[in-house]
């Protein structure tokens, strides 16, 4: 006779564990999506990447920090960002703040490229849309919490998010709908209006950027 364990739930993994399994799986599917819209245009894994990530910048970024956000050297960074000049999907110019570097932007056509990789993680976007409002609330705040940890960490690549901009002022209106504010529009920042990339997004002061991780977390 077979004899049931004391705990029938012996040996599930610990909650943490299971959301970092969820979030990795759900990863893996929409880069599976990216890099079949990459195939199809003759691009690999990394030169997709770089698409979605110069797409709505309207500042160029530097090579380094294309290569921390891919976790990559600045070398193989390099050799990708190459390749899409070569295609004519990214131009290579004078960083407008520094005349001695060098900065990348997406081309027209390569603007045109990304929008329609974009579209090949839709569905994506169309489940999350599915869920009920407060559910979409509650995720958000949890992943921005989640972040927050993570930068913690200091493993997270940089974001143009909220909670590091210089135009972000927390806890203006503490205990209210929109506790925080946004110094850019004048308004009050409702937490479910958060943003983690931003176009207009502009570098905090590291201590400050730290506090607002912190309170966050």
């Amino acid at each position: 006779m077979d004899i049931k364990p004391e705990n029938p739930w012996q040996g599930t993994p610990d909650i943490s564990a299971r959301i970092v399994v969820a979030i990795a799986r759900i990863a893996s599917v929409l880069r599976a999506g990216v890099w079949e819209a990459a195939t199809a245009e003759n691009l690999n894994p990394a030169q997709a990447e770089i698409l979605q990530l110069l797409r709505d910048r309207t500042q160029g970024v530097r090579l380094s920090w294309l290569a921390a956000q891919l976790s990559v050297s600045a070398a193989s960074a390099s050799d990708s960002v190459t390749a899409l000049v070569a295609k004519g999907l990214v131009r290579k110019a004078r960083a407008e703040d520094d005349g001695r570097a060098s900065a990348l932007w997406l081309t027209d056509e390569g603007k045109a490229l990304a929008a329609r990789m974009a579209q090949a993680v839709g569905f994506a976007d169309d489940a999350a849309a599915r869920l009920p409002g407060e559910d979409q609330a509650a995720l958000l705040v949890g992943l921005f919490k989640l972040i927050a940890q993570l930068q913690k960490s200091e493993r997270f690549p940089a974001l143009r998010a909220c909670l590091s901009c210089r135009y972000f002022e927390p806890n203006v209106f503490p205990g209210s709908a929109a506790p925080h504010h946004c110094a850019l529009v004048k308004a009050p920042l409702p937490i479910t209006f958060l943003r983690i990339d931003c176009a207009e997004h502009v570098p905090a002061d590291p201590v400050a950027e730290r506090r607002n991780w912190d309170a966050f977390a």
